[in-house]
């Protein structure tokens, strides 16, 4: 179950002005505090979600990162061992084997 943070409107509870609560995506939000019964909203909170910052995290994860150099040649930042560092778009044979970082 989503886990949903909410803010106090008005007066702070003595829990504290913002509160977590473990809700189906299904029931409604809530509008009074649980415990002091004070008006609250539900407020966005981040996600904890882990994205790759490096181009050494990219390839770990199995991503391929290509950067523009020139018109149809782009460089494979991510290449892997035997791939060339630098992929034409008429040449396939430079293209990034995704054999290797694709598993069924």
């Amino acid at each position: 179950m989503p886990v949903y943070e909410y803010e106090h409107v008005g007066e702070s509870c003595p829990l504290g002005n913002v509160f977590e609560v473990m809700q189906s995506i299904h029931e409604e939000s809530l509008n009074l505090c649980p415990h002091c019964g004070e008006p609250v909203r539900k407020i966005l909170s981040k996600t904890n979600i882990n994205t790759p910052k490096t181009n050494s995290e990219l390839k770990d994860m199995g991503f391929s990162k290509l950067v523009r150099r020139d018109d149809g040649v782009y460089e494979n930042v991510t290449a892997r061992d035997g791939e060339s560092k630098v992929m034409h778009r008429d040449r396939p044979e430079t293209y990034p084997d995704f054999k290797k970082t694709i598993k069924e």
